[in-house]
């Protein structure tokens, strides 16, 4: 049972006539899902590899989503909103047969074989014989995207054994079963969306998806949350920041998980009163959240920021020093974790990037996560920040470096230097520094020449015209002769 098709088919076996995905003008249950799912995956040719998913999120999308992983590849998830030319990278890379996707979306994929969910597959009136003999647990099941520090995105390949390891993993601590509802409001390449999906519907708790028009702004998607009585949330702590401040939020609401950044307790004070708060860790390398800790009755550290809590079922976490070895209670280190969620790691040319997954006879798998941590008292871990240049932007990763190297590529710009700075909230943003090639460059060009390549939230804040980048004694830019534009807090 330790494939994702597996699972969900013993929940279809005991839940057919469950919802399982909810819009706001239909509920498909779970046999229904199943039952698109094997339309669409009956029309896959035999011996399918990998599979790109470029669609908006609707019930066909989760179909297509399950059609991949029934037929043993992997899909690789992409925005439509997603820049053209990050979108043919991350396809090209992963080597996709195909991709999934609709008619709207099709001009942005030209070159690729494509197939339109909303005419030539989900038209179909019953499935054709499904070309496979299943999936296997250790075979890859989707490929998540994340910035990267060589200038390209990098690929993180996540098994069906590690999807399972975390579904189990959240049932165990947060209890999702049949009659709970799940909101699908993270974008498909974030490992958010992995918890909103799988952990929900696997554990046979259904899934709502709002409209845009649900998205559009806090009270509307509270409006969206009644409505179809979602019980679960897991977000960025920036949603539940917005949360924090309205009068109350939906009774149906029983579960708020905040991950991706860190939590502040100012965001959800006022949350914990109404709903179990969840502050949690994970990088997308360790499938999802690799700790849970519980923020009602909880402690905020001195920084004003909850901890990270403890290692999820299946999984262990140590901070070890510089030589590898566990650092002493309370002194700082990098936080490693073990276990099932420890994916393969990177796809292409990452040789670097890859060292850091470990894999021995001892401990088993092993990733270095390049976050510093150290152990409290009471047992749980308190975070503290990147090793490196990575930092998180609205809740999603960047590679600063990624950045710099895209911004050298613009046509106007002869030098750059991109650096990240925190606002009075402690939240990151991005400074470019630029020598420009032309006297008369405009910012908007450079942020046009950006967006081919980058997504919105990676392209820099601010930009500062510098006549030269200064250096320090080793010939590197000297960040302190930087000027910082300061930039006022949120919330």
């Amino acid at each position: 049972m330790d494939t994702i098709d597996s699972l969900f088919q013993q929940i279809v076996k005991d839940n057919a006539e469950r919802p399982a995905v909810i819009e706001n003008n239909r509920t498909l249950t779970f046999g229904e899902l199943s039952e698109l799912a094997d339309r669409i995956a009956g029309t896959f040719p035999a011996e399918v590899r990998s599979v790109g998913i470029v669609m908006e999120h609707r019930a066909e999308m989760i179909a297509a989503i399950l059609a991949v992983l029934k037929c043993g590849a992997r899909y690789v998830p992409a925005e439509p909103s997603f820049p053209t030319g990050r979108i043919r990278y991350m396809m090209q890379e992963a080597a996709v047969d195909f991709i999934l996707t609709e008619r709207e979306c099709a001009d942005k994929l030209d070159g690729f074989a494509l197939r339109l969910t909303d005419c030539e597959i989900c038209g179909m009136e019953q499935a054709d014989e499904i070309k496979t003999a299943g999936p296997a647990p250790d075979a890859p099941a989707y490929v998540l995207y994340t910035s990267g520090t060589t200038g390209r995105p990098k690929g993180v390949c996540v098994t069906n054994r590690n999807v399972c390891h975390y579904v189990r993993a959240f049932e165990h601590e947060f209890h999702a079963r049949p009659g709970d509802v799940m909101l699908q409001y993270s974008v498909c390449s974030f490992d958010i969306f992995v918890e909103e999906v799988f952990a929900s519907l696997l554990n046979g708790a259904a899934i709502a998806i709002p409209s845009e028009e649900d998205r559009a702004d806090i009270r509307a998607l509270m409006r969206f949350v009644d409505r179809h009585g979602v019980t679960m949330l897991s977000g960025f702590p920036y949603l539940l920041a917005e949360m924090n401040h309205l009068p109350a939020i939906p009774a149906s609401l029983r579960l708020l998980i905040s991950g991706g950044d860190v939590l502040r307790g100012v965001y959800v004070d006022r949350l914990l009163g109404q709903a179990d708060v969840y502050n949690t860790y994970g990088p997308s390398e360790t499938t999802v959240c690799a700790s849970y800790y519980r923020c009602n009755g909880g402690t905020v550290l001195e920084d004003g920021t909850y901890p990270i809590g403890k290692a999820v079922r299946g999984s262990q976490i140590r901070i070890l020093d510089a030589d590898g070895n566990e650092a002493p209670d309370g002194e700082t280190g990098e936080i490693c974790i073990y276990g099932g969620g420890v994916s393969l790691g990177y796809i292409g040319d990452h040789a670097e990037e890859n060292r850091a997954f470990v894999r021995t006879a001892a401990d088993g798998a092993m990733y270095r996560s390049g976050d510093l941590g150290y152990l409290l008292p009471d047992g749980n871990i308190a975070f503290l920040h990147r090793k490196d240049s990575q930092v998180m932007i609205y809740g999603k990763r960047v590679e600063v470096s990624e950045v710099e190297s895209r911004l050298y590529q613009c046509r106007s710009v002869q030098q750059a230097v991109v650096r990240a700075f925190t606002d009075e909230d402690g939240l990151s943003y991005m400074i470019a520094y630029v020598v420009p090639a032309e006297q008369d460059i405009k910012v908007s060009a450079v942020k046009q020449e950006l967006a081919e390549n980058l997504t919105a939230f990676m392209i820099p804040e601010f930009f500062v015209k510098m006549p030269f980048i200064p250096l320090n004694a080793n010939g590197k830019p000297d960040t302190a002769k930087l000027p910082v534009v300061m930039k006022a807090g949120t919330f």
